[in-house]
């Protein structure tokens, strides 16, 4: 049993692996930014028709502009312009 040459079971494959590499993954929450933007809770939200309407204003804006940055970006990769 000394000899173990079958590919994976080498004790120098053991030995040497590689460094454990960490991601961080930062979630995005849109809704949070709109409200911090408009200076609104969601308790007000809830509540008031008025400002529900404008954080459904400002939020379906947020994202045509996510979406049209997406396209320009997808669009220069197409292309093979550089960033």
């Amino acid at each position: 049993m000394n000899n173990l040459t079958l590919p994976g079971l080498s004790v120098a494959g053991r030995l040497v692996s590689a460094p454990a590499r960490n991601e961080y993954v930062q979630v995005q929450r849109p809704l949070r930014r709109v409200l911090a933007f408009l200076g609104h809770s969601i308790d007000a939200v809830c509540n008031d028709p008025i400002v529900k309407n404008e954080v459904r204003g400002y939020y379906k804006l947020h994202l045509m502009v996510q979406r049209s940055m997406e396209i320009t970006e997808l669009e220069r990769w197409w292309n093979g312009e550089s960033i």
